[in-house]
């Protein structure tokens, strides 16, 4: 079984800063990419950015150049930093990751964390 926890969500304000954490928790052989999701109320859910487990990223162009995804392979760990943020951010950021594990590739989610961004 694995587990991802999200932390870091807060309330901010327009221009400020967060940084957001998942750690992965459980039983696998290894992670491969690690991403970053979010959905905000009345939209779908939407890739914010990904990490592979060679460290390639990848971000949607609404945050680029403003969101940093990283991952700490030694805490089974990603983060996402988050800078300059706007009201438009606004949403429950949920993590997701690949496993590889005896039974296969499996993905798993976060239970996800509420980050709001006030104007």
């Amino acid at each position: 079984q694995v587990e991802l926890v999200e932390s870091g969500g807060d309330l901010v304000q327009a221009g400020g800063s967060l940084r957001l954490s998942c750690a992965a928790s459980g039983s696998w052989i290894s992670i491969n990419a690690m991403g970053w999701y979010r959905q905000a109320p009345g939209k779908q859910r939407e890739l914010v950015a990904s990490i592979t487990s060679g460290g390639s990223t990848n971000y949607a162009d609404s945050v680029k150049g403003r969101f940093t995804i990283s991952r700490d392979n030694a805490k089974n760990t990603v983060y996402l930093q988050m800078s300059s943020l706007k009201p438009e951010d606004t949403a429950v950021y949920y993590c997701k990751a690949y496993f590889r594990t005896d039974w296969g590739l499996r993905d798993y989610w976060g239970q996800g964390t509420q980050v709001t961004v006030s104007s």
